[in-house]
């Protein structure tokens, strides 16, 4: 996500999503925090979209709840996407969203906004051009140099000469592939590697992707059409994405080539052809459920073929590589590494950004949409062809980046950050309950009730203990013993004198002495809760 402000005027462009990590215990989504521009709503004018990916417009849902009025401007697949989305949030009625055609300039306030063509893993993804008073700002969304695209819609480099004929006073452009040297392969290369694949398969041939990778799925069905195998896709995503692309035009395949998932089962293995979601191992996957025997519709078994058509996410490679064991222990032929599964990404590597930045030549350039590293490499190219050191920003989320009379220049930070989605709540998950949830799932918990006389201070009832994740049940019995008798003794303690301690000294003591004893013995830290019940 990123805001242009002018004046008392904002676009944004994008409202993208990541999906939580590890470590991020019970957590769904991560979404960007848009305090500064809930503070600022009367001057949202326009969300701009490049393309239709979760991560550029999957917290949409989540941003208009918050910028009720802001129209979302789109292109025709684009806007179908998001429309799906937040039917199921049931937005789709009160959100203006405008169609954009490339080439086509329209206004939004103070900026003259026009879109071009770019190739990207998904039809219809654009970059933009923002003319302000200032000068030509270019975002290039996700793009590569594709000159065999699968839809036939290069990056439209006629529009970014003419662009650069203008002059360009910045440049935002993709850093995904920033470290990878030389050109990002034509998408038709996969094409050629999946029909050797699947010429050799002999049962069922089952291959997983990104769910809105339209342009690979297409080309799987037509390989598999021309091989007289029938489709089935598999996954609510994957349906999603294909059926709106479908009904949009952008999904034209041979008439008959797909069947329901509940056909699989009714024709011969070698006419049949699965595209499934799970290309990340995520473990509530079709593919993940397939390989565990527990997909209602396939049952992968020995002669299939599984090809993973797709690279893992940095994080997700456990998941991924959990996910072909399991396939092989099914007795499945698997095509999974590196070198041999057809795979190529969306974005531009190296030689593509150098020749980006060499027909723009940009007087200001801000690398976007990557890992630090990878911003710092793609700014380093930016200098290397002739921007000016002190022109070049490598900025991080928070970061602002002022235009005035004297030039540009990082100015302060705003408000910035992540909100987790968990569930119905948003933003309600803090770093002190993802604390607590690591706490509990590294050494469980250790809970303590005991009730005391209001007047005397006296127990009455308790401790009772109840021990979770922390030791096992045969081990615990000695360690309650032992935690019954360090409470009793720091009560007393606390209980001495004329005045009767509150019950937050007592809570306090009793964690503080059974932490103590629980680590004294044992060298664990479990989530110790004192409940302290006054009668």
């Amino acid at each position: 996500m990123m805001a242009l402000e002018l004046g008392d005027d904002i676009i944004v462009i994008d409202t993208g999503l990541m999906f939580p990590d590890e470590e991020m215990l019970g957590i769904d989504l991560v979404i960007p925090d848009i305090t500064y521009l809930k503070e600022r709503r009367r001057s949202v004018r326009a969300i701009l979209m490049t393309h239709g990916h979760e991560d550029h417009v999957g917290a949409l849902p989540y941003v208009l709840r918050d910028l009720p009025d802001v129209p979302v401007y789109g292109t025709k697949l684009t806007l179908g996407l998001i429309r799906t989305k937040l039917k199921e949030h049931r937005l789709a009625e009160r959100t203006k969203l405008l169609e954009i055609v490339t080439g086509r300039p329209f206004t939004v306030g103070p900026f003259e906004a026009n879109a071009y063509d770019v190739c990207h893993s998904i039809p219809d993804a654009v970059g933009f051009t923002i003319d302000t008073s200032y000068g030509t700002i270019v975002h290039s969304g996700d793009w590569k140099f594709d000159h065999t695209p699968v839809d036939g819609r290069q990056t439209d480099f006629a529009r970014l000469s003419a662009i650069a004929a203008k002059g360009v006073l910045l440049l935002l452009s993709d850093s995904t592939r920033a470290e990878t040297a030389g050109y990002t392969p034509s998408e038709r290369h996969v094409g050629e590697i999946l029909e050797g694949i699947m010429a050799r398969a002999s049962g069922r041939f089952i291959t997983t992707t990104f769910a809105s990778n339209i342009s690979r799925i297409k080309q799987i069905v037509d390989i598999a059409a021309a091989w007289g195998r029938k489709t089935a896709i598999i996954g609510r995503s994957m349906e999603n994405y294909t059926r709106t692309a479908r009904e949009l035009g952008y999904f034209d395949v041979p008439a008959g080539s797909l069947v329901h998932p509940g056909e699989i089962g009714k024709l011969p293995d070698d006419q049949i052809c699965i595209i499934t979601t799970g290309s990340q191992g995520e473990p509530t996957s079709a593919l993940s459920r397939m390989a565990l025997g527990d997909h209602r519709h396939v049952a992968v078994k020995e002669g299939d073929t599984v090809v993973m058509s797709s690279s893992p996410i940095p994080g997700n490679e456990e998941l991924v590589t959990r996910t072909v064991d399991n396939l092989f222990k099914l007795g499945a032929e698997v095509v999974y590494e590196p070198h041999t599964r057809p795979h190529v990404s969306g974005h531009a590597s190296q030689e593509e950004l150098k020749l980006l930045l060499n027909i723009l030549r940009p007087m200001h350039f801000v690398p976007i949409h990557g890992e630090y590293r990878m911003l710092v490499r793609h700014a380093r190219l930016a200098i290397d062809l002739g921007v000016a050191p002190e022109r070049a920003f490598v900025m991080t989320n928070g970061d602002v980046l002022r235009f005035d009379e004297k030039g540009a220049r990082l100015d302060a930070r705003v408000h910035s950050g992540q909100v987790y989605v968990d569930g119905l709540g948003v933003g309600d998950v803090t770093q002190s309950v993802m604390r607590d949830r690591w706490s509990i799932g590294s050494d469980g918990i250790f809970l303590i009730v005991l009730s005391i006389d209001r007047q005397t201070g006296q127990v009455v009832a308790g401790p009772d203990i109840v021990t979770k994740g922390f030791v096992p049940e045969e081990d615990a019995a000695d360690l309650i013993e032992g935690s019954k008798q360090r409470i009793a003794d720091g009560l007393r303690q606390a209980q001495t004198g004329e005045h009767l301690a509150e019950v937050s000294a007592l809570r306090d003591e009793i964690h503080a002495t059974v932490s103590s004893y629980l680590y004294e013995r044992t060298k664990r830290r479990p989530m110790v809760i004192p409940v302290l019940m006054q009668l």
